[in-house]
């Protein structure tokens, strides 16, 4: 059963990476087969590898300026949901999302859906 401790610590652990150059360390966060979606309407990123070509294509790299803050709403099981602002620090852009995170025993993410949410803009995959 996963708990909000290690629901938080992989949040940390995931902005961190966001952070950091590269994509080896994925492995620490998600399982091999792990699947990703971007809205709760996208088609998966499906594994390690796709997950990381998608990591370095969605970022502006691993110095962009962003804020970040997250609280657990829930967790069930292994089902956490997390509620995530991000505030991008040149353009300013903010996102409200909702984030639904299944973890596997070892606080590794199985399954990541994300619900974006912009003010004044529409969200489109």
């Amino acid at each position: 059963m996963t708990q909000h401790t290690t629901v938080q610590t992989w949040i940390r652990n995931d902005e961190r990476l966001w952070r950091t150059p590269g994509t080896d360390a994925l492995t620490d966060l998600f399982t091999t087969d792990a699947t990703y979606k971007t809205s709760p309407w996208a088609a998966p990123v499906v594994g390690l590898p796709a997950l990381a070509e998608f990591w370095e294509s969605h970022r502006d790299g691993p110095d962009e300026s962003f804020t970040m803050s997250s609280e657990v709403v829930a967790v069930e099981g292994p089902t956490a949901v997390v509620r995530v602002s991000v505030e991008y620090g040149e353009s300013g852009d903010r996102w409200l999302d909702l984030w639904i995170i299944d973890l596997d025993d070892d606080g590794r993410c199985t399954a990541f859906e994300e619900w974006p949410i912009a003010p004044d803009r529409a969200v489109s995959q």
